[in-house]
């Protein structure tokens, strides 16, 4: 046999073994999707995958040949998701705008200057927007992921400490320093909650795991809240924690303990409707939570007290008709409907917008939340996808009640409208959750509009 002749036969025995390592590379599931990973299509032209996506491990337990690597390819987007931010970008624009329609008759009366709300709200929503975009760009979701534990505890703490040194107003201790720490907690326990499932993703169908731990944490939070007289937010952290941890696939159990403890709980106050005040006022110690039930049960016979503010709601609602009566043009925002531009904005936006309105923002919370579940849906890893799961249930949840409230569906508890509701606190943090969910859509594996 020649020289040359030996040289084809070994190049031969060469690419012969290279396709069977390639075909075992093929064969195997995560080689599998790094092959089709390992370049992207846009419009119709293949671009590298950036460098930054790919990250090498050595093989513990593999069957590749020795001193081999296994190659983790993850397609990282080109920006942010468009659609969400657009939806954001309105949202926040529509809320300023109706903040001033709303404000501007009591900002004149309280303050002497009809710009009052208006210029806290759009320094706010600026400062807001900053921390929106650096979250987005520049803060990755795996180092949220270390620091969720103790920023839970920390926020946790805080909720305590505010419930004994904290600001009294309107009957709730919610305030500390100026701000109040309840907006912060209903971030901190999605992102602890989150981590917690990611980590425990194959413990969760345990008792203890699944079921104990999760309502521990619930009790915790409850007793911050009960603590601070904070109703609303006793009622938002419960549901947020009963969604997230449904969404982590909890076992039925916890779900099951849930609605026993509710069930309990209503059956024993039934057994008291013939002193149902004064059993509201025993088991809240507060009189000023119990007589705003009774004035939700019956709000004209309270008329002149707790049931004033959700009559002014219902009339300012009904004005509005089918189209509204134009914007800036409400009546009841005149010193009628107290605090227009906070909790009851709603109801303003149906004076002046009427029906057709009132249905556009809704459609546009729609959006906004199905949306951050398609991110959801086609985030990197359980963690990211059940942050973004759990801050869409946050929104949907203060959206849903905050109806309910105007429209006298439920107990007047004060509960805020997102993206609307005039706060600092509330809309700084509302922005750092949308930058968060900007941040991971950027991984995300799914086609921008």
């Amino acid at each position: 046999m020649t020289e040359n002749t030996r040289s084809e036969t070994g190049k031969k025995r060469t690419n012969n073994d290279r396709m069977d390592y390639t075909r075992q590379i093929n064969n195997a599931g995560q080689s599998s999707s790094a092959a089709s990973a390992a370049a992207k299509i846009v419009n119709g032209a293949r671009q590298p995958v950036p460098k930054e996506a790919v990250r090498k491990k050595k093989s513990k337990k593999s069957n590749f040949p020795p001193n081999k690597t296994v190659v983790e390819v993850q397609i990282y987007k080109e920006g942010i998701d468009r659609l969400f931010f657009m939806l954001v970008i309105i949202m926040i624009c529509l809320g300023t705008i109706m903040i001033f329609s709303a404000s501007y008759a009591n900002a004149l009366e309280y303050y002497k200057d009809s710009y009052f709300f208006l210029k806290k709200q759009l320094k706010m929503a600026a400062i807001g927007f900053a921390a929106m975009m650096f979250t987005a760009y520049f803060v990755n979701y795996r180092f949220i992921k270390k620091l969720a534990a103790p920023f839970f505890i920390g926020i946790l703490a805080l909720n305590y400490a505010t419930g004994i040194l904290g600001k009294i107003t309107h009957g709730a201790q919610r305030w500390l320093f100026g701000f109040q720490p309840s907006e912060f907690l209903k971030l901190a326990v999605v992102l602890f909650l989150a981590s917690y499932i990611a980590q425990k993703k194959d413990k969760m169908k345990k008792i203890g795991w699944g079921i104990i731990v999760p309502l521990i944490i619930m009790a915790s939070i409850a007793g911050a809240m009960w603590m601070q007289s904070h109703l609303s937010g006793l009622i938002i952290l419960m549901l947020i924690c009963v969604g997230v941890m449904f969404i982590g696939e909890a076992p039925i159990g916890f779900f099951i303990g849930s609605t026993a403890i509710v069930f309990a709980v209503v059956t024993y106050i039934l057994k008291y409707t013939q002193n149902f005040a004064d059993f509201l006022i025993d088991i809240t110690k507060k009189e000023y939570a119990a007589n705003r039930i009774l004035a939700w049960i019956n709000p004209f016979k309270y008329s002149q007290d707790e049931g004033y503010q959700i009559i002014q709601s219902l009339y300012a609602i009904g004005s509005g008709g089918v189209g509204g009566l134009g914007w800036g043009q409400s009546r009841q925002k005149f010193l009628y409907l107290p605090e227009p531009q906070n909790d009851f904005i709603f109801s303003i936006i149906c004076e002046e917008m009427g029906f057709i309105g009132a249905t556009i923002i809704i459609i546009l919370f729609v959006a906004l939340i199905w949306r951050g579940f398609v991110i959801a849906l086609h985030a990197p890893d359980k963690f990211s996808s059940v942050v973004v799961m759990g801050i869409m249930i946050k929104v949907a949840i203060q959206f849903i009640l905050n109806i309910a409230v105007v429209t006298n569906t439920i107990p007047n508890t004060g509960i805020s409208l997102p993206f609307f509701s005039y706060g600092g606190t509330a809309l700084i943090v509302l922005m750092c959750e949308m930058g968060l969910v900007l941040s991971i859509s950027r991984l995300s594996y799914q086609e921008k509009p």
